[in-house]
């Protein structure tokens, strides 16, 4: 057995079914040993893509996503998905080809310091210099991918060591590191102390993140949602982990949010942050969500409590874990007027807009389109005016909504449905995205048709970099500078180019009818809607 044949077995016995990437020399001897698995590649036709495909796929199935790629610029490309992963605690095995250990540091060709240069969003990076090490790296990294805070783990092979002969293949039953044992169960004093503050508030409120879904969590905040009839809203990230016609559930928070999510969580006079970074996006303004009310922040991350805002009380955990302990005590809580309260804000206080009749309405489309979606299906919305426009728009019943908002990574929507349909070839899967985003990841569409992914792609098409223009308009008074995105391709002639039905939807007319064509049947359609280039994220 060779090298690279034992990285091929640690994928087989952590069974990984997709590996995404893009060969080179550096990586040749694993695509050639890995070929004799049952393990199937898929050949992404950029890295940076590989890197957000496996994402797709670790996202709706909550096992690590791998990628392969090769040394020098395909490793450096992988970069912006990895930190696209590491910034919304993705779980991902990177594997990238190395020039040959005796020639690092000599500047020969394609040799790039990867595990250098990824060194402040990766959770662990490995330089791999002995084969014999491979399955001792392999099953560390796997287990450092998916526990404690999520997030991508890079493994760097010298071509040398992948083609060294291993003596004896050996994977680890259990991984024991002495410095890295990240804590799962919430301490039991903490725990207690934050039940009798729900048993004292009058207004408490949770603020679900991504944290909530990554663990596995959503059945069992329900659960206690329902029973003690808390209300909720959530971060970008966390959206899905209520549906969102849920009585108990009133939306995104943030810049961008809903006026009367922001508004309930500024009033709340206890607050549950749950698996969420409090970061500027989410919270613009720290000091509202800790004045005049008991703040507690549950996150698996230690380091991320009192990171960015002090709590009253900090609880180091597993989200499911300490709402199951939360479950567990004996407390009654009393708060329907502050319910009552909610329900007013939302009746009263949702967006006005004034679309356009022209046009598209982004809105209006969003809601429909989320409507006559099958209730599992999974919304893959891209970033830019397209992404605010599904996070406030789009309607989760039981399926999943993704999206990066992190890193805010254009060009992410397309490559991550591929994961996700991959992972589930019986899910319907949507990706949304702008015409600026659709022409980072286009070249993807060879990819689903090589492959058969049956991925529907639908374009919010205004001719500018929306999100930028808007910018613009309020900060420079409409002085437009590099946001116009004259030259774009025709995309009824491009679809024709990749064997893919296309549609076209100009204006409101005939939308319900466009849509229920686009999601007939399962194959792969692209839609292109004009929007009007003007409109603004209302």
């Amino acid at each position: 057995m060779l090298g690279a044949d034992a990285m091929v077995k640690c994928l087989e016995e952590e069974g990984v079914k997709y590996v995404f990437g893009y060969p080179g020399v550096a990586i040749c001897p694993f695509y050639n040993s890995i070929l004799d698995s049952e393990i199937d590649t898929i050949l992404i036709r950029t890295e940076q893509n590989a890197a957000h495909a496996a994402s797709g796929l670790a996202r709706v199935t909550g096992k690590v996503g791998v990628c392969a790629v090769t040394s020098g610029p395909g490793a450096t490309n992988v970069i912006t998905g990895i930190a696209t992963a590491f910034a919304d605690s993705i779980p991902l095995v990177c594997i990238t080809g190395q020039v040959n250990s005796a020639l690092l540091g000599y500047d020969v060709f394609q040799e790039a310091d990867i595990t250098g240069a990824v060194e402040s969003f990766v959770k662990y990076s490995y330089l791999v210099r002995d084969a014999e090490e491979i399955p001792r790296i392999f099953k560390e990294a796997f287990h450092i991918a998916n526990t404690g805070r999520k997030g991508p783990v890079l493994i760097d092979v010298p071509i040398d060591v992948q083609n060294a002969p291993i003596s004896r293949f050996k994977y680890p039953e259990e991984v024991s590191m002495r410095t890295y044992k990240p804590t799962v169960k919430g301490n039991a004093v903490q725990i207690r102390k934050v039940v009798k503050e729900l048993s004292r508030a009058k207004r408490p409120i949770i603020c679900a993140g991504g944290g909530v879904l990554l663990g596995g969590a959503e059945r069992e905040l329900r659960t206690f949602v329902e029973r003690y009839r808390i209300p909720v809203v959530s971060t970008m990230m966390g959206i899905g982990v209520m549906p969102t016609k849920h009585p108990m559930y009133y939306g995104m928070v943030g810049n961008n949010g809903h006026p009367y999510a922001n508004r309930a969580m500024n009033e709340s006079d206890l607050l549950l942050m749950v698996g969420a970074r409090v970061a500027d996006r989410a919270v613009n303004q720290p000091d509202l969500i800790t004045e005049n009310k008991v703040l507690v922040h549950i996150d698996v991350d230690p380091a991320e409590i009192g990171k960015n805002v002090g709590p009253t009380i900090p609880l180091v955990g597993d989200a499911r874990h300490i709402i199951e302990d939360f479950m567990e005590e004996e407390f009654t809580c009393e708060h329907e007027a502050w319910i009552d309260t909610l329900n007013g804000y939302r009746d009263t206080m949702g967006r006005v807009r004034k679309p356009n009749p022209a046009y598209v309405d982004p809105a209006q489309f969003i809601r429909m389109l989320s409507e006559s979606m099958q209730d599992d299906a999974v919304y893959v919305a891209d970033v830019g005016q397209n992404q605010i426009w599904s996070c406030n728009y789009h309607i989760v019943k039981n399926g999943r909504f993704l999206t990066t908002g992190g890193m805010g990574t254009m060009g992410y929507s397309i490559p991550a449905a591929m994961g996700v349909k991959l992972a589930d070839r019986t899910r319907q899967v949507v990706a949304v995205c702008g015409d600026g985003s659709f022409q980072m990841s286009m070249m993807e569409l060879a990819t689903m048709r090589q492959f058969e992914i049956p991925v529907k792609i639908i374009v919010l098409k205004n001719n500018y970099l929306g999100m930028v223009r808007e910018y613009q308009h309020y900060t420079y008074r409409d002085h437009y500078s590099v946001v116009d995105l004259s030259g774009s391709p025709d995309l009824e002639k491009l679809a024709s180019a990749y064997d893919m039905k296309f549609m076209r939807l100009r204006s409101m007319e005939g939308a319900q009818e466009t849509i229920d064509a686009f999601l007939e049947k399962d194959e792969a359609v692209l839609l292109e809607c004009l929007i009007d280039p003007m409109d603004l994220v209302k």
